[in-house]
């Protein structure tokens, strides 16, 4: 069983590694023009970068398309309401079809994440210690761009229910699992549903 999964393991990486590979030079061109409607809609970076902890506690760079005013003071994992006044207006498109993420792609190439797996949080600083345990054990497995959580509501599952998703993923994780959480995520996004959830984060 262990030699089992250490294959699909390896088979998981290579997948990862030629999927981000391909996308970023196909899709190179659209992120420029992507990058060009950010900077003409609001002065400030292209990219919003914040620090995120990865598979076995290891810290990473986080990219994604910036969404919101420059000055907006934004931590990247609190839930967003869809009238939030910091959103800019191309950010509310990026986000609407999910292609404020499409920058993850390079953390996926880079080996920082993966194609599925629990989304990338920064470091638990709350005081819930249910809610540590379960954010603890995240860390048994890399990051993701879609994830179990993406396909049973996204934004409007409650946090502590998302940690528990996650942990059901990590002890029952296969390839195939992976291909059904990409393809049923793919749908998802087609819906635009549950992008926006209530104002707070798991740390409040």
């Amino acid at each position: 069983m262990k030699k089992n999964k250490s294959i699909q393991q390896s088979i998981k990486r290579i997948i990862d590694f030629l999927v981000s590979l391909s996308v970023l030079i196909v899709l190179f061109p659209i992120f420029l023009i992507i990058a060009i409607l950010i900077k003409l809609d609001s002065k400030g970076r292209v990219l919003f970068v914040h620090e995120r902890v990865g598979e076995n506690g290891i810290k990473f760079k986080f990219y994604k398309f910036r969404t919101m005013a420059e000055d907006a003071p934004d931590t990247g994992i609190e839930d967003i309401t869809e009238k939030d006044p910091r959103i800019t207006k191309i950010g509310k498109f990026l986000r609407e079809w999910t292609i404020d993420e499409f920058p993850q792609f390079i953390n996926i190439l880079k080996g920082d994440m993966s194609l599925v797996g629990p989304r990338p949080m920064p470091e638990y600083k709350g005081e819930n210690e249910k809610l540590k345990k379960l954010w603890q054990k995240r860390l048994l497995r890399k990051p993701g761009l879609v994830s179990l959580v993406d396909i049973k509501g996204r934004a409007l599952v409650p946090w502590e229910k998302r940690f528990e998703y996650d942990n059901w993923y990590i002890d029952n994780w296969s390839l195939r699992l992976d291909f059904k959480i990409l393809i049923l995520g793919f749908f998802v996004v087609l819906s635009r549903k549950g992008v926006y959830g209530e104002q707070g984060g798991p740390n409040s």
